[in-house]
């Protein structure tokens, strides 16, 4: 690969939409202060869940926040539909 060209290379994390046994969503309009961040919203192209699949890259906040609310479990899309809509 030179300088010039295109990397077309495309981060793809893969999760379950809920966690501690369908308590809780994977998938959260914010993080709580302190929580660890394993791969950063810049570096995530694609999210994976057994609910569909988001693509993410060149889409602003509100863009990547609509592809990501589809993917979530659809108990708790209501509740995130709402935080989303009152930001």
């Amino acid at each position: 690969m030179n300088n010039g060209a295109i990397c077309d290379r495309a981060a793809i994390l893969a999760l379950p939409s809920t966690g501690r046994d369908g308590q809780v969503s994977r998938i959260v309009p914010r993080l709580a202060p302190g929580a660890a961040v394993t791969s950063p919203r810049f570096l995530a192209d694609w999210v994976v869940t057994e609910h569909g699949v988001a693509a993410l890259r060149g889409k602003g906040e509100q863009g990547r926040a609509r592809a990501l609310l589809a993917v979530a479990h659809p108990r708790f899309r209501g509740e995130l539909e709402r935080v989303l809509t009152s930001s």
